[in-house]
């Protein structure tokens, strides 16, 4: 029996036999769509460049995006929130390094044309190194979905979620890859719509696990400053000057999402990726 977790709009009938979502014992994770590496029928908007609309006029070919977050030897958990747009050749969720093409001219299962590339399609269907494989039931179309990925870097796994519901083990052996690995999210149908999620990460050691909770205790950058502590921790502790003004971004932008929270914390640069921030 598919194991559930609990999810907007479930009924607290549903909840009796809901599960958390997986990394609930880590932290949250801030990433975003690149914005410097994706299709030109990809286009960015919202907050923090998470909503990638793909096709905006009409769609002659596969388009896709790339996520700034490197995923190697982590375990990180993230959503994909899909418009009710279902429909097409092929929209396809996953995981790709570099070398993945991110757009071609032609209606093609683009992530996992080759080696490149590991991608559920929104047909069910698995996609690695150009071959496939069933895995679900295809979504229904032009009905809005979530999708979840959990990418378990030490155990080379990628496990999908469908609305609460694991999918189970897609692909393995990730961990003998060698290039790094992003998120990737490409589509064949025009004006569809991708929204980042509910992005987890689980701690990378003691010390990253310790800071998360001292953030999460101090209210403002200045009490990180009235610590008794030597200068190069409290440098560990805040290390952007733009921390106030981001905290307070957050704060107002909290009602677009039921999953954010408006913690009174500080944020600290993520190993891994350019120009993110993680709030802990």
């Amino acid at each position: 029996m598919p194991l559930r977790f609990k999810i907007k709009g479930m009924t607290s009938r549903d909840s009796r036999t809901s599960i958390p979502r997986p990394l609930r014992s880590g932290c949250d994770d801030t990433w975003s769509w690149n914005r410097k590496d994706k299709s030109h029928e990809v286009r960015l908007c919202g907050v923090w460049l998470r909503t990638a609309q793909f096709h905006p006029n009409w769609s002659n070919g596969t388009a896709g995006v790339r996520g700034s977050r490197v995923l190697n030897s982590g375990k990180y958990y993230w959503e994909v929130n899909v418009s009710e747009r279902i429909f097409g050749t092929s929209m396809m969720f996953g995981i790709g390094t570099k070398k993945a093409r991110l757009h071609v001219d032609a209606f093609i299962n683009m992530l996992g044309e080759d080696d490149q590339g590991w991608g559920l399609s929104h047909k069910g269907i698995l996609w690695h190194n150009g071959e496939w494989r069933k895995f679900t039931k295809p979504f229904r179309e032009n009905e809005a979905t979530t999708v979840g990925l959990l990418f378990d870097g030490p155990q080379g796994t990628l496990t999908y979620f469908k609305d609460g519901v694991c999918l189970g083990v897609a692909f393995s052996g990730l961990h003998l890859v060698d290039d790094d690995l992003y998120p990737v999210v490409c589509s064949t149908a025009a004006k569809t719509e991708m929204t980042l999620s509910h992005m987890r990460r689980d701690f990378y050691n003691l010390q990253d696990r310790c800071r998360a909770v001292i953030l999460n205790i101090l209210k403002t950058r200045n009490d990180v400053n009235d610590l008794n502590l030597p200068t190069r921790i409290k440098s560990y502790l805040m290390e952007t000057k733009e921390c106030q003004q981001v905290v307070r971004t957050r704060q107002r932008d909290t009602h677009s999402s039921p999953y954010i929270k408006a913690l009174p914390c500080n944020m600290f640069h993520l190993p891994g990726v350019k120009n993110s921030f993680l709030y802990a």
